[in-house]
């Protein structure tokens, strides 16, 4: 169990400060010092023992994981958006954004593997995420080879951050996502504190969440499939306790102080969330986690600050992961365009070093599309070739897509045809692509 007090601390001069009185009351110094979010409950030798004895190397996995490593340690913040397709991360890339996010309720939407439309309350099959990861990749690898082709240098392979969501079960199931992750080739992962059967996306209403011990236990599963596949995987942690209403069981003390005594018919706890319990949940985690992410209902710099503060306080060098979320009616919240353009510079300052829009991807393809097919009934092919003229504009930051058979390989496949002495049948010489652009 987790008892009240027991995970929190603060260092002597960096406790909170202008937040809960009673917060910082409760924090107090451990004995002893661990490296922020590097905590494992487990021995080397057991990880030894899960490791069998053909060793397979996880290269884009790995290679992704030091990479955003790196991005963390030298820039102020990373910012990007939500892609659930191969080719909406290859303009993520080509438009300069370091980092791809694989939102989970894109794929419940859009992308998983029963080609359903779900809402984000974990419906679809655990494979989804780990398929898109691989998807993505394959995207990547393709554009890479096409620029080696070409004589260039090489694709960037940017880093996936995946959504895990709440492990679809226990710590064995996150123990196995997150391998699955690794293996397709993920950077990061990301778990919710949320009952994995009752999962909610973080803003809709009826979240239950884990006690705080069973959530640790899915983090710590979820660095223990990094350990033995030995790929430094970031492990992002989030809680859902600003909003959430319910508790599966009060076994922590932690979570006690947070229950309202009342139960539900279905047997869950009530409690009464907030930002306080959101900052203890948030400082339980930081040992296990490289990042912390609170999930939160408004766009709030003095919230931030207050969860900031909170963990900060007590762990100076935890990095913290913000959702700038599409489910916040922005400009409502802040009516200032100033104030807009630098929210996400001002949450870095406070240590938010992953920021994201989670389903950008979703209402950005959404839009154009729609756009497009109203400008197209209206106007014919005088809309089509407005769309094409806006595609040669943008070649000169990067947009390539012009070429569409160049885009996904013709050329690539047509270097194949030659090496295998099929050149006469090579298909992108005598193409109207090569004749007209």
């Amino acid at each position: 169990m987790v008892e009240s007090g027991t995970l929190l601390r603060c260092y002597t001069g960096n406790c909170i400060e202008g937040s809960n009185p009673s917060l910082s009351a409760r924090t107090h110094i451990l004995r002893g010092s661990s490296i922020m979010g590097n905590k494992r409950n487990y021995a080397p030798e057991q990880v030894k023992q899960l490791q069998g004895s053909v060793k397979i190397e996880h290269t884009l996995a790995k290679n992704g994981a030091k990479k955003f490593r790196e991005l963390l340690a030298t820039k102020p913040y990373i910012n990007t958006f939500g892609a659930y397709n191969g080719q909406q991360a290859v303009q993520h890339v080509k438009a300069g954004l370091d980092a791809i996010y694989l939102s989970g309720w894109q794929v419940a939407a859009s992308a998983n593997s029963q080609n359903e439309t779900y809402p984000d309350q974990s419906l679809y099959a655990v494979d989804s995420v780990p398929n898109v990861v691989r998807s993505i990749n394959n995207a990547f690898r393709r554009q890479d080879q096409i620029d080696v082709l070409e004589g260039g240098q090489g694709f960037n392979f940017a880093p996936i951050i995946a959504d895990a969501e709440a492990g679809f079960g226990g710590a064995l199931n996150a123990y196995e996502l997150a391998r699955n992750l690794i293996e397709a080739g993920a950077a990061a992962v990301h778990f919710e504190d949320q009952l994995a059967s009752e999962k909610k996306c973080g803003h809709l209403g009826g979240k239950v969440l884990i006690p705080t011990s069973q959530a640790i236990r899915n983090l710590n599963a979820a660095r223990l499939a990094s350990d033995v596949a030995e790929t430094d995987t970031v492990i992002i942690a989030r809680t859902d306790a600003e909003s959430a209403k319910l508790l599966s069981n009060d076994v922590d003390d932690l979570d006690k102080r947070f229950c309202t005594g009342n139960r539900t018919p279905e047997g869950f706890y009530e409690i009464n969330g907030g930002m306080e319990y959101g900052a203890e949940r948030g400082q339980a985690y930081a040992e296990y986690a490289d990042l912390i992410w609170c999930e939160t209902s408004t766009p709030s710099l003095k919230e931030a600050k207050y969860f900031a503060d909170a963990v900060r306080g007590a762990y100076p060098d935890q990095m913290l992961a913000y959702n700038c979320s599409p489910s916040f009616n922005w400009r409502q919240s802040i009516p200032s365009s100033e104030e807009l353009k630098e929210f996400q510079h001002e949450l870095g300052k406070l240590g938010f070093k992953f920021q994201f829009i989670t389903l950008a991807g979703f209402h950005a393809t959404n839009y154009a599309v729609f756009d497009f097919a109203k400008q197209y009934r209206e106007n014919g092919m005088l809309a089509f070739s407005d769309l094409q003229e806006k595609e040669f504009r943008a070649q000169v930051d990067g947009f390539t897509t012009v070429k569409h058979q160049r885009e996904v390989g013709v050329g690539y496949f047509d270097a194949i045809s030659e090496a295998v002495g099929a050149s006469s049948v090579a298909a992108l010489k005598d193409s109207t692509e090569t004749a007209q652009f």
